[in-house]
């Protein structure tokens, strides 16, 4: 693997010699550690299967020599590169065919490995008609067209179906899978919104947020429902396009966190990592770097609960990512860029206690208390969130009361038409982004005129509340999508003013 992508590599055997047995294998091109200690499966496994091989010296080549090889994936083509060398296969010339991959048991049993969608997708690209996997990875692999995918499920099952094909015999069905019923499961979500009472504020800010795809920070004291809210916020997203599974997949495959049962991500992620993540942990990272949460969270929603309670350095690494909705991880071998374009949605108490500008409990903090507290939050990174809105306490009567709350398919309707309003409008004019809050400069100033009166107000708010430039396109942009929900197609000064509304909670919130 290079990032989320694979690499084609050449599995050579060499046969030579007799020697003792310890010292019969030996394999060369960078292998790691787990690629090292494959030798002991492999022997373990085609013994155990029922192949005895003589004791020659055998040397594995992983080729292209200068890409380190890591992972248990080669155990396969290793031991069907050796009996091929030793006569175990029929017509051994037409190999070339085949890609295979998988990890071997002592028993002789396949194991699954991740990155699977990866290896599909560069099988396809090769013009590698045929994939051998173990079964477990079938339903992972299936969902790429133009390859056939044979589940297997030990070594020797894997000689039977080569032989069988190389010798030009009746070949068993490939796997197949039905992309359109797993896409299918993404309108089946455990929450909805017609769980929460009252807080109708709080909903609209998070039907505009999925609509424009924007940034979201709730901010209330414990107990007003910004979790719960949080939540939910993905069962009003638009659904997951058949592009955007795959590619969400083989991040989800490579970093080895896929359902297999599954085969593909059917629904946007929910990412919730814990404020004691580390900064690898959440944008990716390690000596062979690895993605992280940021881009486990691609295509979906990432959901940072406590914002003040994760570490500075940790939110800080953040900002690049947000922007670019890329990750670059440089080491010295190599430079690796995971995708990570997700939507943030942050939660926070307002004080340390929680209660500060609470009306039904006192707060506790002293000023300089609450001013270390909204510190740990630095202002760049507050301005690169569209929407700050405030959470507050759901009176009693509102969470008493009988009347039915919208529920999440009504909201998603409205959010799923403001989308397709948008995708109308960039694609009209040849522009290569989906949503509102990937518009940039040139975008704003092309779809986000205002009138005099609107223009006035937007000057003002600027002066009033101290707001900076990048606060400026933010806002113009929530207002953009504020539009696009009511199917207007300028923008109104009551738009804008709902727009700076989801402002007032920058620093002038705790003065």
């Amino acid at each position: 693997m290079y990032g989320i992508d694979a690499n084609l590599i050449d599995v050579e055997v060499d046969l030579s010699g007799t020697v003792a047995e310890e010292d019969r294998f030996h394999t060369v091109g960078l292998p790691d550690a787990a690629v090292r200690e494959s030798r002991d499966r492999v022997r373990a496994a085609m013994k155990n299967s029922g192949y005895l091989i003589p004791p020659t010296h055998i040397t594995i080549n992983l080729a292209p020599a200068d890409i380190k090889k890591e992972g248990a994936g080669f155990d396969l083509p290793i031991a069907i590169g050796i009996l091929s060398a030793y006569g175990a296969l029929q017509g051994s010339a037409d190999l070339a065919r085949f890609l295979l991959v998988g990890e071997l048991g002592l028993d002789g049993g396949l194991r699954p490995v991740p990155g699977i969608l990866s290896i599909a997708v560069l099988a396809r690209a090769r013009g590698i008609a045929n994939l051998v996997l173990p079964a477990v990875n079938a339903a992972e692999a299936a969902v790429v067209e133009g390859v056939n995918v044979f589940p297997v499920t030990s070594l020797t099952d894997v000689i039977e179906l080569l032989n069988s094909t190389l010798l030009g015999e009746v070949q068993r069905a490939p796997f197949r899978v039905a992309t359109e019923e797993l896409l299918g499961e993404l309108h089946h979500y455990a929450s909805d919104f017609s769980d929460v009472r009252g807080q109708q504020t709080a909903k609209r800010a998070l039907e505009v947020a999925a609509a424009g795809g924007h940034n979201i920070l709730m901010i209330g004291p414990p107990g007003s429902g910004k979790t719960m809210l949080a939540k939910r916020l993905p069962s009003i997203l638009a659904p997951l396009t058949f592009e955007e599974a795959l590619e969400t997949t083989k991040i989800h495959s490579v970093a080895g966190v896929l359902d297999a049962a599954a085969g593909l991500v059917a629904q946007r992620p929910f990412r919730a990592p814990h404020h004691t993540i580390s900064d690898a942990g959440l944008i990716g990272g390690g000596a062979v770097p690895r993605p992280g949460e940021v881009s486990l969270a691609h295509n979906g929603l990432l959901f940072l609960d406590e914002l003040p309670e994760f570490p500075r350095n940790v939110l800080e690494v953040m900002r690049q990512p947000l922007e670019d909705h890329t990750v670059t991880i440089a080491r010295a071998s190599m430079s690796l860029t995971f995708p990570a374009r997700f939507m943030l949605a942050a939660a926070m108490n307002p004080c340390p206690c929680g209660y500060f500008n609470d009306k039904s409990r006192d707060c506790q903090c002293t000023p300089p208390m609450i001013q270390r507290y909204v510190a740990k939050v630095s202002g760049p990174l507050l301005d690169r969130i569209d929407i700050h809105i405030e959470v507050p306490a759901v009176q009693y009567k509102e969470l008493r009361g009988g009347a039915a709350a919208e529920g999440s398919t009504q909201i998603r309707d409205r959010v799923m038409k403001a989308r397709e309003r948008q995708r109308e409008r960039f694609q009209k004019a040849g522009e290569r982004i989906f949503a509102n809050a990937q518009m940039g400069t040139r975008q704003i100033r092309a779809y986000c005129e205002l009138g005099a009166d609107a223009e006035r107000l937007l000057e003002r708010a600027m002066q009033q509340q101290g707001l900076s430039a990048r606060a400026h396109d933010r806002i113009l942009k929530v207002a953009r999508t504020i539009a696009d929900l009511e199917g207007a197609a300028g923008l109104a000064v009551s738009h804008l003013a709902e727009a700076i509304q989801y402002r007032t909670l920058d620093r002038s919130y705790w003065a």
